[in-house]
């Protein structure tokens, strides 16, 4: 496969997305052009097979369930305690209400390990309430879409099960190293909130009226519930009593059990609730479907393989290497979702990464983050079909609001290569 044909497939995804189809059909169609035109192997079962495979997967069942957990969440009087308390706590903090992104995301991270997931149910907590209290839409929707990428990051991550499988590395480990850098990120995105507030003072809602102390807690007691079954949720998956899906399923019940008692579930809620989720699934099955023919589409013509030979070819500096690296990964990004990209180049690359010296748990960390950009990168940048998917917004307006948060990942990616200590403390003294 040439450059050409790379740039024809590249050339033919940004004009069909641009048309206004579906993302998913569009993923499918230009895969299928691909096989049709650039592999002899037949298209027709190929697609059959793959989409089967890739809906059908147990794992994924985790995704719907978060879904209706936040959707029932939602249309409960649950998410609005959780904004009364955390108001008082974050109403001095510049930036206020912002943070709930941040800190929801990171928290809702460590009990989904997916960023479409965690994007998804904060997004349906969040935006509506900041929107309602007039917070400007670029700073909300921008700061979801990058909190949301913690979902890769912050353990348990699927993608870091896949890429210890792929490097035969200890995922312990690695799920240990990914801590310091979730909270670093975190702290990042906190503390631009907080600069992009000083500099925007006019646009933050005013701030609530001063409480004392004793308020204050008296009002955290609103956060009661939803920490309860967050709680729930991740004691489950860290004692080892359930995996991610049963959580999802414990978590589904204990919200409906919660807006039962606060007298906010009704029948019509309910099932609004329902079609809500099938109809957000719906949409991401539909990507999944497509990204996982198209993924099966670049591997037979061969687009990843080639790129990452030519990439080990070049004989270049760690420094070097990585910064060839995290703009191939991002390229790629365009193409495919980030498990996809873990499986069809990890074996090309972890040869390469090994003989520049560079740790492997190490790496995982970097692929980690720098799937992450990927993920709020367009034409195929997960992070914003999700945000597209709540919110109506076009895609290359959501992109803009989430560059900034782009740039803190990288931001992120300099960090862990100019101190790798933030990556391997943990898993050293395991």
């Amino acid at each position: 496969m040439d450059i050409l044909t790379a740039a024809l497939l590249i050339a033919l995804l940004i004009a069909i997305l641009a048309s206004g189809l579906w993302i998913g059909l569009t993923l499918l169609g230009v895969a299928l052009f691909a096989m049709e035109a650039f592999s002899a192997r037949p298209a027709g079962d190929s697609m059959v097979l793959t989409i089967w495979g890739s809906t059908s997967n147990w794992t994924l069942t985790a995704l719907p369930l978060f879904l209706w957990m936040g959707e029932i969440l939602f249309r409960s009087r649950l998410t609005e305690d959780m904004f009364k308390g955390l108001a008082p706590w974050l109403n001095r903090v510049p930036g206020r209400l912002l943070h709930t992104n941040v800190l929801g995301c990171g928290i809702f991270a460590a009990v989904s390990g997916s960023s479409a997931a965690t994007c998804a149910t904060i997004g349906k907590i969040t935006l509506p309430e900041l929107k309602r209290r007039g917070y400007p839409d670029a700073i909300s929707m921008g700061s979801l879409a990058g909190a949301g990428t913690f979902g890769l990051l912050i353990p348990p991550s699927i993608i870091m099960i896949v890429y210890a499988v792929a490097a035969d590395v200890s995922i312990a480990k690695l799920f240990v190293a990914g801590v310091i850098p979730g909270l670093m990120l975190m702290a990042i995105f906190s503390a631009y909130l907080m600069l992009w507030a000083w500099r925007h003072p006019e646009q933050v809602p005013s701030a609530d009226a001063g409480m004392s102390l004793v308020d204050k807690l008296r009002a955290g007691r609103h956060l009661f519930p939803i920490t309860a079954l967050i709680v729930l949720v991740i004691g489950a998956i860290y004692s080892g009593l359930a995996t991610a899906t049963e959580s999802a399923a414990l978590g589904v019940a204990g919200s409906l059990l919660l807006s039962r008692i606060d007298g906010s579930l009704t029948w019509s809620r309910f099932v609004d609730g329902l079609f809500a989720a099938c109809r957000v699934y719906c949409m991401i099955g539909l990507i999944l479907a497509g990204a996982s023919f198209l993924t099966l589409a670049m591997g037979f013509i061969g687009l990843p393989r080639e790129v990452a030979q030519f990439i080990s070819g070049l004989h270049l500096s760690p420094g070097w290497l990585l910064l060839m690296l995290m703009a191939f990964f991002i390229l790629l990004g365009c193409f495919l979702d980030g498990i996809s990209m873990v499986v069809l180049t990890m074996a090309v690359l972890l040869p390469t990464v090994q003989a520049a010296g560079i740790d492997l748990i190490w790496f995982g960390i970097f692929v980690v983050l720098v799937v992450e950009m990927a993920q709020i990168t367009p034409p195929v940048g997960f992070n914003l079909f999700v945000l597209q998917g709540l919110t109506k917004r076009e895609l290359p307006e959501l992109a803009r609001m989430a560059m900034p948060f782009f740039l803190l990942l990288v931001l992120a990616i300099w960090l862990i290569y100019r101190f790798p200590i933030l990556v391997l403390y943990g898993p050293s003294v395991m």
